[in-house]
Order: structure tokens, then sequence, then C-alpha cells
């Protein structure tokens, strides 16, 4: 199982990041899958997920409710994390996982190198 996160950056606060997470090795098109991110010093915490169905349900941590659209391409094996009006506290390290449970999100413990999101304000 292998998962790749690409598309951080540094921006400045009130703009925007378009992250992606492609995947190898995991039945994709029945997968759960969900964006996770760790900020320094900090937990590991749950940030958004989606339904394995394309256009599926989506469920989003209240601090990103409204400002992040997840979605995902079962054609390309490819999640995406659309990231807008971004705030200081949005810097971490952004990962994405197959969820074993749906609610609440539990991902399987397989994790990937995390692409890192920098907010200056």
């Amino acid at each position: 199982v292998k998962v790749i996160e690409s598309g951080g950056g540094v921006v400045q606060a009130g703009n925007s990041l378009r992250l992606s997470c492609s995947t190898v090795g995991i039945p994709f098109s029945r997968s759960h899958m969900g964006w996770f991110r760790q900020a320094p010093g900090k937990a590991r915490q749950f940030v958004a997920a989606i339904t394995w169905m394309g256009g599926g349900t989506t469920k989003y941590a209240d601090s990103v409710k409204g400002r992040f659209t997840i979605s995902r391409d079962n054609d390309k094996n490819t999640m995406y994390l659309q990231m807008n009006s971004l705030q200081s506290e949005d810097t971490a390290v952004y990962y994405c996982a197959q969820l074993k449970i749906w609610s609440p999100p539990a991902p399987f413990d397989s994790w990937g190198p995390g692409t890192q999101v920098t907010v200056s304000s």
C-alpha cells in the first residue's frame, strides 16, 4: 500500500491550495478515504473524508467546514483537497489515508510522507 501526497507549499493567509493524493495497491474505487493533518507539537487530527463513490458523502472537521472541499477521481485513483481562505492555524503536514472506519473516521495505520502546508499571516 502506498499513498503519495502533493500540492503543499507556502501561501499567505486568505489564499488557496489544492492537495492531491495518489494511491497504489489499494482498491481505491471501493475505499473510503480521508485527509488528516499534524501541526508541530500536536497530534494528527482528522480534516475531511469521502465515501468510496465518486461524488459520495463527505464530512469535515468543524475547523475547515465551509473552506475546504474534498473530492476524488476514481478513474485516476486520486483524491483532492481544495483549501480556500487558508489561515495560519491550517499550517501542518497533510496526510491522506484509506479509512477502515467511516464514523468516526479512523485510518489504516499506513502513512505516506505527507505534504507541508505553511500559511503566513
